[in-house]
């Protein structure tokens, strides 16, 4: 499933093609999209990626117009995905104005998805300091949604998601399984990033407080059980939040994750006598020796483009400093419910994932993904079957 041959751009690319199997894209239309791309040619991505999205979403408005409702709303969902695609070499502050008009379209695009569903999704918005943050209450389906109040899963993003990509990641399979699941871009993630200027935060509780504050008075959602699922960055954010909050009922982080400062520490290039005084250290001291991080352009996109972006700062030795407040360390005792740790071959992001297992005072359980059975890499993307079958039958247990 070759598109490109540049690194970033495959990697891109395949953020949709990991979509197919939830409905988000087809082969065909990336394939055709990546044939008039130019190779590392960001104006080229972005131009050919939304001229595909505007022609599925075209097919969508014919369909709609016609009174054919399922085949709108699944054109309406793989347009939603292709404008998202179109803006990821674009990342970066200020905000490109063509990013934030693809966001904005994707919005639209998957709000008319949502609105076509049985049943509906529900658009929520949720107060949280002063402001508010947006998502969707995907309700269950099939007969069990029938049984009064569900379990409900609520679902936090990682570093350069949203909640539109994460109703294939964590919606769709838990609604099948007749549970409601939550879906809220946090500070520093999609149009809470985009629209709002709304940087990331180390206490993830302050942020899943809240969220959950609002799951308990929606409609259908039983109070007493309530999954948070986290992946990648989310895989932190997840259990930063629920410590302390004893109306969770059970964790999944995906991968599991430790301090973020102390997981790179020995690996970034700096002088030892500069390593041992991070983070107590001049962040102008570091710049010099952190450039060589950035010569490929897959890591300038990672730390410069979306790193320094979504944390709202202005250089790498900025970025490591801040790393040191991405603690769990520091509240870990207060994670309480049964807790699922992943950790997947080949995936960096998962290098803590024992050490949070280990140190974890709860019921807890350590689930790993290898090659053997096709789920290995970041966030088990290329097999989430093989992935939701493992979690999901664990959240059955745990919550039933």
């Amino acid at each position: 499933m070759r598109l490109f041959d540049d690194a970033l751009f495959q990697m891109f690319a395949e953020r949709a093609l990991t979509t197919i199997t939830g409905g988000g894209a087809e082969w065909g239309e990336c394939a055709l999209t990546a044939q008039r791309i130019f190779e590392r040619d960001a104006d080229s991505w972005y131009e050919e990626w939304a001229a595909t999205a505007a022609m599925v979403e075209g097919w969508a408005e014919e369909s709609a117009a016609a009174g054919h409702p399922v085949s709108a709303r699944e054109a309406f969902l793989r347009a939603s995905t292709y404008h998202r695609i179109s803006y990821y070499p674009l990342f970066g502050a200020p905000v490109d104005p063509r990013l934030a008009e693809a966001a904005a379209r994707e919005r639209a695009c998957f709000a008319r998805f949502a609105e076509a569903g049985d049943p509906p999704l529900v658009p929520v918005r949720v107060p949280y300091e002063g402001t508010f943050l947006d998502g969707y209450l995907c309700p269950a389906t099939g007969p069990a949604a029938d049984r009064g109040p569900r379990p409900t899963v609520v679902a936090v993003n990682g570093y350069d998601s949203n909640v539109h990509e994460m109703y294939w990641a964590h919606a769709l399979p838990a609604v099948r399984r007749g549970y409601h699941c939550l879906l809220v871009d946090g500070p520093g993630q999609g149009l809470a990033l985009v629209g709002q200027g709304l940087t990331m935060r180390p206490d993830w509780e302050n942020v899943l407080r809240p969220v959950i504050d609002h799951a308990v008075t929606l409609p259908g959602v039983d109070p007493g059980r309530i999954a948070v699922i986290g992946w990648s960055l989310g895989g932190f954010l997840a259990p930063r939040g629920v410590s302390g909050d004893p109306r969770v009922a059970a964790l999944v982080a995906d991968p599991g994750q430790w301090d973020q400062l102390e997981n790179i520490r020995e690996i970034l290039p700096l002088p030892r006598e500069l390593k041992d005084r991070l983070p107590d250290v001049d962040p102008a001291e570091l710049d010099p020796h952190l450039r060589p991080l950035v010569r490929s352009a897959a890591m300038r996109w990672r730390l410069i483009q979306r790193g320094l972006w979504v944390h709202g700062l202005k250089s790498l030795g900025e970025y490591v400093v801040e790393l040191d407040r991405y603690r769990l360390s520091d509240v870990v005792a207060g994670i309480t419910c049964p807790t699922l740790i992943t950790a997947s071959g080949g995936d960096p992001t998962a290098a803590g994932a024992e050490k949070l297992y280990e140190v974890l005072d709860c019921p807890k359980t350590l689930v790993r993904f290898t090659a053997a059975e096709g789920a290995q890499g970041h966030c088990e993307s290329w097999n989430r079957s093989r992935y939701n079958q493992r979690v999901f039958d664990w959240l059955d247990q745990v919550l039933n």
